[in-house]
C-alpha cells in the first residue's frame, strides 16, 4: 500500500476505535431556512466504520427532506467520561438496499421499527465521512485535574488531549 492508502487506513482505526462504544451521535443537516438542525441518531451499538456511516431512518422523514436538499452534514460523538469527542463532516444520501438492511438490522431496532425490516418506509441514511477532527484525552481525572493545577501555577496553557483533524477520508 502507498503511504497515502496507510495512512488513510490509520485514521479509520483510530476513528473506529474512538467512536465503538459511542451508541448515538448527534446528525446535523440544513434544513430549509438555511439553519443547521440537529437530532440524536443511533448507531446500533455496533459500528464498522470504514469511511461511512449508517444509520436507520423513515424515508419521509424530515431529515431525509433536508438532506436531498442539501446533502452536507456533520455527525459528533461525545463521551465526556472518558474526554473523547469526535466531529465527521460529509455528505448523506438515502438508501434502500434490502440486503444492506439486513446486514445492519439489530433486534433493538425494533423499539423504533414494530414491522422490523417489513416497514414500507424504512431506510439508511449513508454518510460517506469527508474529514474528521477529534479530541482524545485518554488519561485519568486525577492526570487532568493535576495538569490543570500545573497549567494554573505555570502559567502555560493546559494541553492535555490528542488532538488531530483529518482531511479527505473519502
Amino acid at each position: 500500500m502507498d503511504p497515502t492508502t496507510t495512512e488513510r487506513q490509520e485514521h479509520i482505526d483510530k476513528l473506529r476505535k474512538m467512536i465503538k462504544d459511542i451508541d448515538y451521535a448527534m446528525l446535523t443537516t440544513i434544513s430549509e431556512e438555511g439553519t443547521l438542525h440537529s437530532r440524536p441518531m443511533s448507531t446500533n451499538g455496533e459500528v464498522e466504520f470504514d469511511g461511512d456511516l449508517w444509520f436507520f431512518t423513515y424515508a419521509s422523514s424530515h431529515k431525509v427532506s433536508e438532506i436531498e436538499s442539501h446533502n452536507q452534514v456533520n455527525v459528533s460523538f461525545a463521551d465526556p467520561h472518558n474526554m473523547r469527542y469526535i466531529s465527521m463532516s460529509g455528505t448523506a444520501q438515502l438508501v434502500r438496499d434490502r440486503q444492506k438492511l439486513s446486514e445492519l438490522w439489530k433486534p433493538q431496532l425494533k423499539a423504533w421499527f414494530p414491522k422490523e425490516l417489513d416497514e414500507p418506509d424504512i431506510a439508511l441514511l449513508k454518510v460517506n465521512v469527508q474529514t474528521a477532527e477529534y479530541w482524545d484525552s485518554p488519561s485519568s481525572f486525577v492526570t487532568h485535574a493535576i495538569g490543570l493545577v500545573k497549567a494554573v501555577t505555570t502559567g502555560k496553557p493546559y494541553s492535555g488531549a490528542e488532538h488531530e483533524k483529518i482531511e479527505n477520508l473519502s
